[in-house]
C-alpha cells in the first residue's frame, strides 16, 4: 500500500514508470519487425552489389546447329571457374543463337569470347552490353491465390504489367510475363506476397536496335578488331587466310590461335528460309540444381556423352534462393528418358528432375524477330503482328522488330508469314513448362478413350 501511494503521489516515479514501459513496449515491436525482416516464408530477391570494375556482359554467340555445342560452348566457362548468369538458346533450322549473361571484368570477358569463338562451327561471338539492343526474358510464376480478395488483386497486377494468366486452379494462377530484367523483377516482387509456389525464367535474349545487324561489320576486309569495331563492341574479325563455306567442318589442329570466325557472306539469317523439316517430338525436362559454377556444364555434358541433341534450353534462378531450374527438351525416346535421368540424378549438384511431357502443362517461348520493310508495308507487318498477338518493340526506317511470346507452332507460324518480307535476325529463349494444376490439357484428353456411340 505504501509504495501504491507513492506511486500516485509523487509524479516523478509515475512518470519514470510509464517511461519504462514504453521502451520495453518499442523494443518488442522492434524485435518483432526485425525477425520478420529476417524470416520469409516466399522467395525475397535480395542482390549483392558487385565489385568495383565488375559487371555483367550479354554475348551473342551465333553458331551451327551441332550436337553437344551447348556442352563446348559451357565448357569454356566452367573450366575458367566463370559462372554463366542466364543462357538462353532457340534453334532456327540448322542454326542457332546463344546469349549468355555473364559476369566479370571487361579483360575476363573479352578473354572467354575469344576463346569460345575459337569451337568449331561458331559463326561469330559479340559483346552487346554497350550497344543500344533490345533485351527481353520471359518468366512462368505459379503463385498460391485460392478464390477471393487475392485472386481479384492478382488478376489486377497481372494487367498492369501486361502478364497473361495461362492456368488457373482451385488454390493457384500460373502467369506469363515478357520484359527486361527491371519489370521482371518489379512484378516478382509485387506477387511475393502471394506466395510464389514456381518460378520459371528462360536466359534474356537481345537484338540490336534499328538496322545494325549482328556481323555486319564483320565483312570488312582486313585489318583489326579495334579498326573494324566501334566503342562497346567486342565483334571478333575473320581471319582471311581460311576458306570455308558458313557451316563447314573443320579441326581444331587445323585452326591457328588467331582463328575466331570461319568466312561468312549472308547476313546472321537468311532473308528467305526453307521449310524446316519435322523434328522428332522432345522430351521435356525440369531440373532444380544448385547455383554453382559449372553445374550448366555437368548436366549437358551427361547429355552430350550420350550422343543426344538439346532441342531447347532455358536456364534461370528459381522461387528458392541459391537453386536455378534448367528447362531442357531432348528428342529421345521413352526408355532412353528414364536412363537419361538416372544418370543426371546421379550428380551432385541436381536436387529434382520432372519429366513433363507425359502430364498434363502449360508450355511457352519467346521470340524476337526483325524485318526488313519498307514504310508501305509497314502497315501489313503490324496488322500481322496484332493477329499472332505480338508486339511492336523496335522500328526503323528499313526495319521492325517484333516480340512475340507462345508456343513453338505459333512461332514457326509467324516466321513462314514474314518469309516474303526478308527475315534479317531471330533470337529465340528456350522452353519453358509448368504442370497444369487441374491436371487436364488437350493432349492428355486426346490420350483418353472417348465415349462409345
Amino acid at each position: 500500500q505504501a509504495t501504491g501511494l507513492v506511486r500516485s503521489h509523487c509524479p516523478s516515479v509515475r512518470h519514470a514508470g510509464s517511461t519504462h514501459r514504453s521502451f520495453l513496449m518499442k523494443n518488442a515491436v522492434t524485435a518483432v519487425r526485425a525477425s520478420q525482416r529476417e524470416t520469409y516464408d516466399v522467395y525475397v530477391n535480395s542482390g549483392e552489389q558487385l565489385d568495383e570494375g565488375v559487371k555483367k556482359h550479354i554475348l551473342s554467340v551465333f553458331v551451327a546447329d551441332e550436337s553437344g555445342m551447348i556442352n563446348r560452348v559451357a565448357g569454356v566457362f566452367a573450366r575458367r571457374g566463370a559462372n554463366i548468369e542466364s543462357l538462353a538458346v532457340g534453334l532456327c533450322e540448322d542454326k542457332a543463337l546463344f546469349t549468355i549473361v555473364a559476369t566479370g571484368t571487361d579483360s575476363v570477358i573479352s578473354n572467354l569470347s575469344k576463346q569460345v569463338a575459337k569451337l568449331v562451327n561458331v559463326r561469330y561471338v559479340e559483346d552487346i552490353t554497350d550497344i543500344e539492343h533490345i533485351e527481353r526474358e520471359l518468366v512462368l510464376i505459379k503463385v498460391r491465390a485460392p478464390p477471393g480478395e487475392g485472386r481479384v488483386e492478382l488478376t489486377n497486377l497481372a494487367e498492369i504489367f501486361r502478364a497473361r494468366i495461362l492456368d488457373v486452379g482451385e488454390t493457384s494462377c500460373t502467369l506469363a510475363l515478357t520484359g527486361d530484367v527491371g519489370k521482371l523483377a518489379a512484378f516478382t516482387r509485387n506477387v511475393a506476397k502471394f506466395d510464389i509456389m514456381e518460378l520459371s525464367r528462360t536466359g534474356r535474349i537481345a537484338i540490336n536496335r534499328g538496322e545494325y545487324l549482328f556481323d555486319r561489320l564483320s565483312s570488312l576486309q582486313g585489318g583489326s578488331q579495334d579498326d573494324a569495331s566501334p566503342a562497346g563492341r567486342s565483334i571478333k574479325v575473320r581471319n582471311q587466310n581460311k576458306k570455308m563455306d558458313v557451316y563447314g567442318g573443320t579441326t581444331m589442329d587445323s585452326m591457328d590461335a588467331e582463328d575466331i570466325l570461319i568466312e561468312r557472306k549472308e547476313e546472321v539469317l537468311e532473308a528467305t528460309y526453307a521449310k524446316a523439316p519435322p523434328r522428332q517430338k522432345g522430351k521435356i525436362l525440369s531440373l532444380n540444381v544448385e547455383d554453382v559454377p559449372g553445374v550448366l556444364n555437368e548436366v549437358t555434358g551427361v547429355i552430350a556423352r550420350r550422343g543426344f541433341n538439346i532441342q531447347s534450353l532455358a536456364v534461370g534462378n528459381s522461387e528458392t534462393p541459391g537453386m536455378s531450374r534448367i528447362t531442357i527438351v531432348v528428342p529421345v525416346g521413352e526408355s532412353s528418358i528414364q536412363n537419361l535421368i538416372k544418370q543426371l540424378y546421379k550428380l551432385v549438384h541436381v536436387d529434382s528432375i520432372i519429366e513433363v511431357e507425359n502430364q498434363p502443362h502449360v508450355e511457352r517461348e519467346l521470340m524476337l524477330i526483325k524485318v526488313s520493310c519498307n514504310t508501305q508495308q509497314r502497315g501489313e507487318i503490324f496488322d500481322i503482328a496484332r493477329i499472332f498477338r505480338g508486339s511492336i518493340c523496335d522500328i526503323s526506317r528499313t526495319t521492325v522488330t517484333i516480340e512475340i511470346a507462345g508456343k513453338e507452332k505459333k512461332l514457326r507460324a509467324l516466321q513462314e508469314i514474314l518469309e516474303p518480307y526478308g527475315i534479317l535476325e531471330v533470337a529465340r529463349t528456350g522452353l519453358l513448362a509448368s504442370l497444369r494444376e487441374a491436371g487436364l490439357d488437350s493432349s492428355y484428353l486426346d490420350r483418353l478413350a472417348g465415349p462409345r456411340v
